[in-house]
């Protein structure tokens, strides 16, 4: 078995900050080591219980995507080798889960593509059809594929709150009009290239988020992670109709599995979350493992 990480501990970098997921270190003024943790989010709230191997099948899920889409836009991968900025004594933690990029100054929105409706989106078009001030058709339903995928931003939330999604006029206020644009139409470019490779290896990319920083010379750069996971909701083409014939969730090799049992609990989702039954942590470390095994072909 595995042995789970938590929480990293390095002594040879500074500590810049500890995220959901990831654990970042300064390297130099210019680069970040990205650690990912095991740790688990659902709704905003990090999970007591770590998943194991998690943050290294994160990490080379990202790296898969970030190799696939690199002529779209550039990346913050710096192409050098973590392990050889930590000491000897901390290698454990870092290999196979840690990226060394490139330090950016990060757009304050998260890019959220959809290519169905899905999660608050369709809670979202319930309630007024619409999705981020997207006016959608009638008579979608729950997992309804959309008639192309469209952006529907939505701002940043420190640990422990909650992400709020937002108009494009609201994106464009924060980063300016012509920023938006153009991560809209990368995001949905982006979404589409992943979307369209997915279907061939049996998966559906239901939505995803992207995040994107400028470079030192103003270059729009996807930054974070991509396409895991954590940010998506994948789909096997498999169950997909019969789901979406009931009116039901289709089975999911994401996080879904982790939230549509914390839904069933009595939970306010405020920290601390409910204790993860081992099952769940094993079901959620399995169906991950089997996402990425399916993409890699």
């Amino acid at each position: 078995m595995t042995t789970a990480l938590l929480s990293s501990s390095l002594h040879s970098l500074p500590l810049l900050a500890r995220g959901k997921v990831r654990d970042n270190y300064a390297v130099g003024d210019d680069r970040i080591l990205m650690v990912a943790t095991d740790r688990l989010s659902a709704f905003d709230v990090v999970m007591g219980e770590p998943i194991p191997g998690k943050g290294a099948l994160l990490t080379q899920m990202a790296l898969f995507w970030f190799e696939k889409l690199q002529d779209v836009v550039p990346n913050h991968l710096t192409g050098d080798d973590p392990l050889s900025v930590v000491a000897a004594d901390e290698v454990a933690q870092v290999r196979d889960r840690a990226m060394l990029v490139k330090r950016l100054k990060p757009l304050p929105i998260e890019a959220v593509v959809r290519g169905y409706l899905a999660g608050s989106g369709w809670k979202e078009y319930q309630a007024g059809q619409a999705v981020c001030g997207v006016p959608l058709p009638a008579g979608l339903q729950n997992a309804s594929k959309l008639p192309a995928p469209i952006f529907t931003p939505a701002t940043k939330a420190d640990v422990g709150d909650h992400d709020e999604n937002i108009s494009f006029e609201q994106a464009a206020a924060l980063i300016g009009p012509e920023m938006a644009a153009k991560v809209r139409d990368t995001a949905i470019a982006l979404y589409q290239r992943a979307a369209d490779y997915a279907l061939t290896k049996g998966i559906i990319i239901a939505d995803t988020k992207f995040e994107f920083g400028l470079d030192a010379d103003g270059t729009l750069t996807l930054m974070d992670e991509v396409l895991t996971p954590d940010s998506s909701r994948y789909w096997p083409i498999s169950g997909y109709q019969a789901a979406f014939e009931q009116g039901a969730n289709p089975p999911s090799f994401d996080k879904q599995f982790v939230r549509d049992w914390l839904e069933a609990q009595p939970w306010n989702k405020t920290a601390p979350a409910p204790a993860l039954p081992p099952e769940v942590v094993a079901q959620t470390a399995a169906t991950y493992a089997e996402a990425f095994a399916r993409l890699k072909g």
